[in-house]
């Protein structure tokens, strides 16, 4: 187990052992101090640093000063996410789970509209199912910031190496990675990974062949049919479909930028405040839908490809604003979600609100398609 570990030390989750040091290691990090009290300490205190910093290393030593365990990370991170659910969302739904096996571990592939909430919300489901939480594929353009990293190694992600360029050095990482997701389901982890790199900005929900030919790479050098190697990995589509699109301005702004100016780089800090605002806003209702395994049409990466987008896509669930932003008014029965709707659209800035409307609508014409337009009654 040790010569394991090794192997995968410079991208794994922290284990039981490491976790106090990681925790100190936060608990005295005067960055991550500042953004507590930032959002939650009153203005005036949270700007005197030393008495804000102060305030929240104490309570910080009372709450977490006794974590020793990746399992007590985990129940604090159910405690923190059923405060969120409570306090921005109007209620998160599940359907799927109870037709998968508690005792097995999967590679949930789900498609991705927000960077931390996704991933936490399969594991909210997970957890209050009863089953074992997930390990988190994460890309290493997210931890430029220390504490970032604690925090994302402390909650079971796992890094991948998006910042590798050179041939070999690609190589080599992508290896690693598909490795370790192998070796994972094998002991009994299951992961979650994002069926692309980066958000579906334009609400178009598409798995990425390259992912599924990483995933391959550990089964090449077992020398396995794709089919065969699919099985074992025994991979289940979740289609995460929320009711207010997470940061739906700040994606909207980014597209907006690329066809006016062919490109968008992003400013210092600025998938900070996606989480942030991710985790701060409200979402109304979320569902997220769990598939079956794939067990058929997984014969290449492209057909797998297929597969697992007729699976996210068919579950999806579409809410008010899907059926209003795809043209299909009469299909929302509540007006209180029209309005409701209508008011949120009233805010984007007028000239970003046709991608905003395009965002909502992309589920709703792409489930349309594979349901032959029988979906507006």
């Amino acid at each position: 187990m040790s010569e394991l570990v090794d192997k995968y030390a410079d991208i794994r989750p922290y284990n039981d052992d490491e976790v106090a040091a990681s925790v100190e290691r936060l608990i005295n990090d005067n960055a991550f101090l500042d953004v507590l009290a930032k959002y939650n300490l009153p203005r005036f205190l949270s700007t005197i640093p030393f008495v804000a910093r102060f305030l929240v290393k104490r309570q910080l030593q009372k709450k977490w000063g006794d974590v020793r365990s990746v399992e007590q990370v985990q129940q604090e991170v159910a405690h923190y996410l059923e405060m969120l659910v409570k306090r921005t969302t109007s209620e998160v739904t599940f359907s799927g789970l109870e037709q998968l096996d508690p005792k097995q571990s999967y590679l949930f592939v789900s498609n991705h509209r927000d960077i931390v909430l996704d991933p936490a919300l399969v594991n909210w489901g997970l957890f209050s199912h009863n089953m074992k939480t997930v390990r988190i594929a994460i890309g290493d353009n997210l931890l430029q910031i220390p504490y970032i990293t604690e925090l994302m190694r402390l909650n079971k992600s796992f890094i991948v190496k998006r910042s590798a360029k050179a041939p070999k050095e690609m190589l080599r990482a992508l290896s690693q990675l598909s490795a370790y997701i192998y070796d994972s389901i094998s002991e009994g982890h299951s992961i979650w990974i994002a069926q692309k790199e980066g958000r579906a900005k334009d609400g178009f929900d598409q798995t990425d062949p390259a992912l599924l030919k990483m995933l391959q790479l550990q089964g090449r050098k077992q020398k396995k049919e794709f089919a065969e190697y699919v099985r074992e990995l025994k991979i289940v589509p979740v289609s995460i479909s929320y009711q207010y699109e997470p940061c739906a301005i700040a994606k909207a702004k980014e597209l907006y930028h690329k066809q006016h100016h062919g490109k968008y780089v992003k400013s210092a800090g600025e998938d900070i405040a996606s989480i942030v605002e991710g985790f701060s806003t409200a979402k109304g209702h979320v569902h997220l839908a769990f598939g079956q395994p794939v067990t058929q049409g997984c014969d290449s990466p492209e057909q797998l490809a297929k597969t697992i987008d007729k699976q996210i896509v068919d579950s999806f669930f579409l809410h008010p604003g899907n059926y209003i932003a795809g043209g299909c008014q009469q299909a929302v029965i509540d007006n209180k979600d029209a309005q409701a709707f209508e008011q949120r659209m009233a805010c984007v800035p007028e000239e970003l609100r046709a991608l905003v409307t395009a965002m909502y609508a992309k589920p709703f014409h792409r489930k349309a398609e594979i349901n032959s337009n029988e979906i507006c009654e």
